[in-house]
């Protein structure tokens, strides 16, 4: 059985491939009361797992009339593509950046998911064992080689 994080993020990205602008707003309370938890489990949902690595903008409204609209970035052009690589990596990245970055472009079917495992492997901090800020910056040189490569060719 799913956990209710699973089950509330499924939720909110069904209703957002349905929405034709690819633009969802969204009471916590309402949402809250849907799945019977509580506000702050929604904001952990929202913030962990719609994140602009994984390819979602969150705009938050606090107060009475508050909401929380989430909207999906829509990578479609191949310069599109690159340009949000390079500038999402830059001169470094951490581990968990890199890894959205990775689940989007799996999510969005521009690279597969043997490659995102494969990246993910050579990314991780286990093997680049090196103290930061030089780990970051060679995740990062490493992670735009790989990723160009791919996206260039495909």
């Amino acid at each position: 059985m799913r956990n209710a994080s699973d089950m509330i993020e499924q939720y909110l990205k069904n209703i957002l491939m349905q929405s034709p602008a690819g633009v969802i707003e969204i009471q916590r309370n309402e949402l809250a009361e849907r799945f019977q938890c509580v506000p702050s489990q929604i904001n952990y949902v929202i913030s962990t797992r719609f994140t602009l690595e994984k390819g979602y903008i969150v705009e938050s409204k606090r107060g009475g009339g508050g909401y929380i609209r989430i909207q999906k970035v829509q990578l479609s052009s191949q310069g599109v593509i690159l340009d949000h690589v390079l500038s999402t990596i830059g001169d470094h990245i951490d581990q968990t950046s890199s890894e959205g970055l990775l689940y989007q472009l799996e999510e969005g079917g521009f690279i597969t998911c043997r490659e995102a495992g494969l990246i993910k492997a050579a990314m991780s901090r286990d093997i680049l064992y090196f103290k930061l800020p030089l780990r970051d910056e060679i995740r990062a040189r490493l992670l735009k080689a790989m990723l160009l490569s791919l996206l260039s060719h495909p």
